[in-house]
């Protein structure tokens, strides 16, 4: 389950964490108001609230919202209210939004920090590891996204405990690594142990701050806020749940949510069935080096059993952006022979019209090979994933 930027900070602030003073809009006069309650004097900055990264370089499609993105710097009070009018209603479209976008209901109004340098902090869960990691690098003028798939080595990984705090010689070590200035440590212990502990507490599987911002006198401040929870624990969270909107969701990410499965919509044209979300980040750069991308990513981590398994696989093949698909599970709890039967019972439904390649391992691979093998489908069996992203690219461009 995600949130949105104003309701993560509010609870990353109870761990110690600051976030610059702020408040929720839902209507122009209100957003004016708002503002003079965060900074009289201003200026401001107003932030579209939906579930989405890059809303300041994304665009309106209506065209009384100008040519502004979703994030905008407001220097005089009596622009708040144009541009929240602009803003409020609107239909905003973002790299991660899809062409579609989403409609802005709300919008946050923060006052302005000025700071000297910014950089970006993830809590991650590496499956491949597997270990909970502490993502820093610098992006000034870069996305992470980017670096993360052209210039890998300029994002620093630590491997956290789940049970202590943050280690001095780790701090020191995420200091030099960002040429923070000393008088920034105390400040920076503070933030990571608070990222480390909301985490934790919250039975989170991702928390994003991009960017964070490291003000004059050396102390940082969350400047943006993401944070998202495992659906499985949420029976333990109820002030969590509550916190979901539904509104945000689309058709497919409500059926997925049924199945307690995370379903996740991109800008490319092929679909991905997953077991981690190490396994799909793995996915997504190899495709992205190959010079496709991700139409729909379907996470199926957890208890599930063969009926869950087909819906999963039917909310991708359902998807008309998908060109081809490819699943690539690592067998533990999760049982390979459990996703082939789902594929056949999928694909005996709504039909089998795209490439598909399996790549199977661990628990029972074998079994779940000879079970594809003998259904007779036109399924590609791969060993290794960049094996299965070669094959699928080729059947995809022989689709064409």
């Amino acid at each position: 389950m995600n949130i949105h930027e104003y309701q993560a900070k509010k609870i990353l602030h109870k761990y110690g964490i600051t976030i610059p003073k702020g408040g929720i809009a839902y209507t122009p006069n209100e957003a004016k108001r708002v503002a003079s309650a965060v900074s009289f004097r201003g200026p401001w900055v107003l932030k579209a609230q939906i579930q989405s990264g890059a809303r300041k370089s994304g665009y309106f499609l209506e065209a009384k919202a100008g040519r502004k993105g979703g994030v905008r710097m407001i220097k005089s009070r009596r622009d708040i209210i144009k541009n929240a009018e602009q803003m409020l209603g609107s239909t905003l479209v973002t790299m991660q939004t899809g062409p579609k976008g989403k409609q802005v209901g709300r919008i946050y109004v923060e006052a302005f920090n000025k700071v000297k340098k910014v950089f970006y902090a993830g809590l991650v869960i590496d499956r491949m590891l597997p270990a909970l990691t502490l993502l820093v690098a610098e992006t000034v003028d870069k996305d992470i996204s980017d670096i993360a798939i052209n210039e890998p080595e300029k994002i620093l990984k630590i491997k956290l405990s789940l049970h202590e705090n943050v280690a001095p010689k780790q701090i020191q070590q995420i200091l030099e690594f960002l040429k923070l200035s000393p008088r920034s440590a105390k400040s920076l212990e503070t933030f990571v142990n608070g990222l480390h502990q909301a985490f934790i507490e919250n039975d989170a599987t991702m928390i994003e701050i991009n960017p964070v911002g490291v003000l004059s006198n050396g102390s940082l401040i969350a400047l943006d806020a993401k944070i998202s929870f495992d659906d499985n624990a949420l029976y333990r969270h109820k002030d969590i749940k509550m916190l979901q909107d539904d509104y945000e969701e689309n058709e497919r990410e409500l059926q997925a949510a049924k199945y307690r499965f995370s379903y996740s919509e991109f800008e490319g044209n092929i679909g991905c069935i997953v077991n981690g979300d190490g396994l799909a980040m793995a996915v997504m750069d190899i495709l992205h080096a190959k010079g496709f991308g991700v139409a729909c990513s379907l996470n199926v981590k957890g208890g599930v059993d063969k009926d869950k398994i087909a819906s999963g696989i039917k909310i991708i093949m359902t998807n008309p952006k998908v060109e081809g698909i490819l699943i690539n599970i690592l067998g533990g709890f999760l049982r390979c022979n459990l996703i082939a039967d789902g594929i056949i019972a999928a694909a005996s439904e709504v039909g089998l019209n795209v490439p598909l390649v399996v790549r199977f391992e661990g628990t029972n691979k074998d079994e779940a090979k000879e079970i594809l093998k003998h259904s007779k489908l036109p399924i590609i069996i791969a060993d290794e994933m960049e094996e299965a992203a070669d094959a699928l690219i080729k059947a995809v461009e022989e689709s064409d």
